[in-house]
Order: C-alpha cells, then structure tokens, then sequence
C-alpha cells in the first residue's frame, strides 16, 4: 500500500483489509453452531474500527508492511467487539442499541451474547498465533500484551470499577484511573501490538507510542462523556444519555463541560508532542489523532 497519499485517502483500503482477515477468521454460520457463528458476525460487523486503525497507522510510523499488522488489527478489534457486546448486557449498561442497531442481546438473546464474547475474546488469541510473518517470539510477546491489556489489570478491570463506581462521586484521578484500565489499556495496547511486529525498535521511540496510546486513550473517554450530553442516539448510533441516567461520574460531571473540553484538546495536544521523535513518518498517526478530535460520534 503506498504511503505517498494521506492517511485519509488510505482508511477505506485499510478498513477493507480489516474486513477481508476477520472475514476470513471468523468462522461461517455454515459451521455448526450456527446460530452462534451468526451472531458473532452480527456483533463485529461496523464500527469505526479505531483500534485497528491505530494499529496501521503506528505501523507507518515504524516503516513495516501491512501484512505484518492484520493478525494484531484483527485481534484488538475482536477483543473490543466482545467487550461492547458484554457491556451492553443487562447485568452490565443495559443497552438496547449499538453501532445503530440493535445489540446482540436484542437481536439473538442474553445467553447467546454471553457466548458470543467468550468465543470472540478467544478467537482474538487464536488469530494472534496465526500472523502472517510474525514469528514465534513476536506472537507469544502481542498475547501477553493484549492479554495484559484485556484482563483485571486492563479493561475488564476497568469495567469492574466502572460499575462499582455507579451511583458516587468520583474525584479526578478516581476517574483517570477506571478510564485508563477500561478505555485506554486497549487502545495503548494497539500501538503495543505494533511496536511488537517492529524488529527494531529503539526504547525511545516505544516509549513515544505509549505516550501518544495514553494521551489518546484519554482524549477519546473525554470526548464519549462529552457527545453523551451534546450528541443525539441517531448520530451516536448508541442511546445518548446514559451516563447521567445512570448517575455515572463523567468528565463532565466533575469538571464541568468547558473543562472537560479543555482537558481534550490539551491531551490531543500532547499525544502529538509525543511523536517529535519520529518527524514526518508519523504523519498517519498525527491525521488519526486530529480525526479522532473531531468526531462526532
């Protein structure tokens, strides 16, 4: 894929790519389970596919090929489609739509969405060890790290807090800390995975992508809160509203909306000061930074 264009003019080609591997992966409702191999397709279908992304545009920076980059983009994207599935069960948020349709739960049943992220979560690893062009060292390092990224200590961690916290008044770095396990650890993981399929990587610049992976991390929880209060369920595509209705502590709700906006715009800030190190090869992942920046969904 040439890099001569911008990141723009290449995020359907990579989005495709994305599509064709888990495509590929995902096994067919010709396979018995059936009904369940539907549903998993169901609950990875659409999306904005920004972990994957994250992951392509980080390996532009670092100069490696695209086929090295489908099995780790494959793998964050599986391990995040499960987790929306799970979040949006009733014993969870209790979320009747997801991506503009209704969630998995909805349109199978809470058993059956149950299974479909046990058997996604799975599937991620099992792609994982199946890279292309990977070898043995590089595919054992990206399961520990998504795994790490995906556990207790990560995103499930996160989601734990998350729900404990319903109902309190968390302080700032109370917040700080539930987003970075439950929102931020997989999109750090994403540069992660890339900075593993690189073989050679210098600290300070592995160091730089984990900075940027934060700082993003971050900035994306923010604008969430944010579209939750100012975006509409159409645009959103996700019922608007229901961290309030929750009684959820938000960046809004503990800074106030103009702070929360502020903090944004300083992180975005800051995850592009953190790719100085790379000069102009981080150009994908500076136009994905300002993208994100101006979503409104």
């Amino acid at each position: 894929m040439s890099h001569t264009e911008p990141f723009a003019q290449r995020i359907d080609a990579y989005r495709e790519r994305l599509r064709a591997h888990l495509d590929h992966e995902l096994p067919t409702a010709a396979h018995y389970p059936a009904r369940l191999h539907e549903a998993m397709r169901y609950a990875c279908d659409g999306g904005k596919r920004l972990r994957a992304l994250l992951v392509y545009a980080a390996g532009e920076t670092l100069g490696l090929e695209a086929q090295l980059l489908d099995a780790p983009a494959s793998a964050v994207e599986l391990i995040h489609a499960y987790s929306l599935v799970h979040d949006d069960l009733p014993a969870m948020d209790d979320d009747d739509l997801r991506r503009g349709r209704p969630t998995v739960h909805k349109a199978y049943d809470e058993a059956t969405a149950i299974l479909v992220g046990d058997a996604l979560q799975t599937l991620a690893f099992t792609v994982l060890t199946r890279g292309a062009g990977l070898s043995p060292a590089q595919k054992l390092g990206m399961v520990e790290a998504l795994a790490e990224a995906s556990g207790s200590c990560g995103m499930v961690g996160g989601q734990a807090i998350d729900l404990q916290s319903e109902g309190k008044n968390l302080s700032l770095p109370e917040l700080e800390n539930l987003h970075i396990h439950k929102t931020g650890a997989l999109i750090r993981a994403s540069l992660k995975l890339a900075c593993l399929a690189s073989p050679a990587l210098d600290n300070a610049q592995a160091d730089a992508l984990d900075r940027y992976g934060k700082c993003i991390g971050l900035a994306f929880q923010i604008q969430d809160d944010v579209l939750d209060i100012e975006g509409s369920s159409e645009d959103l595509g996700k019922t608007a509203g229901k961290d309030s209705a929750s009684l959820k502590s938000t960046y809004p709700s503990v800074m106030g909306l103009p702070a929360a906006k502020e903090r944004a715009a300083e992180l975005f800030s800051d995850a592009d000061k953190a790719l100085s190190v790379f000069g102009d090869s981080a150009a994908a992942l500076r136009w994905l930074a300002k993208h994100i920046q101006s979503r409104n969904h």
